[in-house]
């Protein structure tokens, strides 16, 4: 059975655009998964740690037959292979990809918690979501556009597609 689920990309260290781009095709490959929707590329100051680059963020929307613990496992190893290293709370990091959404799951358990406890709280979540999927809903929480609210006070801008893009 396909799934529908959504991922947030963000990256803040070699060449953070370029790292984004990257994980948007390496996300087509899982297996059982395709690439549905992805917003533009934005840039937003951190949260937390903020003594560090701005980031750049994304999210995508995949179709999967991957359960929630194997899609995420698929995910840290992407960021694995990117180079991210955890070496604190919000630390700079060269990829990090979060499962935000998967279908309509409501669950929590150690490591994984659907939907995304915080997304509701993040501009550089929201603002591209409402791009990909504007009638999004966070379970238990209704329309994702119905937080855009809250968050606009946090710094966020979309960035220009590549020059390839313009051009093709």
């Amino acid at each position: 059975m396909k799934i529908v689920a959504t991922i947030g990309l963000g990256a803040n260290l070699d060449d953070p655009a370029a790292q984004v781009e990257y994980a948007f095709a390496e996300l087509d490959r899982l297996p059982g998964t395709r690439l549905v929707a992805r917003s533009p590329l934005y840039a937003s100051a951190p949260v937390g740690y903020v003594d560090q680059p701005d980031f750049i963020n994304a999210v995508a929307q995949v179709e999967t037959t991957l359960a929630p613990r194997a899609l995420l496992t698929a995910l840290l190893d992407i960021e694995h292979r990117h180079g991210r290293e955890r070496s604190f709370r919000n630390a700079p990091r060269t990829l990090d990809l979060d499962l935000l959404l998967y279908g309509a799951a409501r669950f929590h358990e150690p490591g994984l918690a659907l939907p995304h406890p915080r997304m509701h709280e993040r501009a550089f979540v929201l603002r591209p979501l409402a791009d990909i999927a504007p009638d999004a809903v966070i379970p238990g929480r209704g329309r994702a556009a119905d937080w855009l609210a809250g968050v606009a006070d946090q710094p966020i801008s979309v960035l220009p597609p590549p020059a390839a893009a313009v051009n093709a």
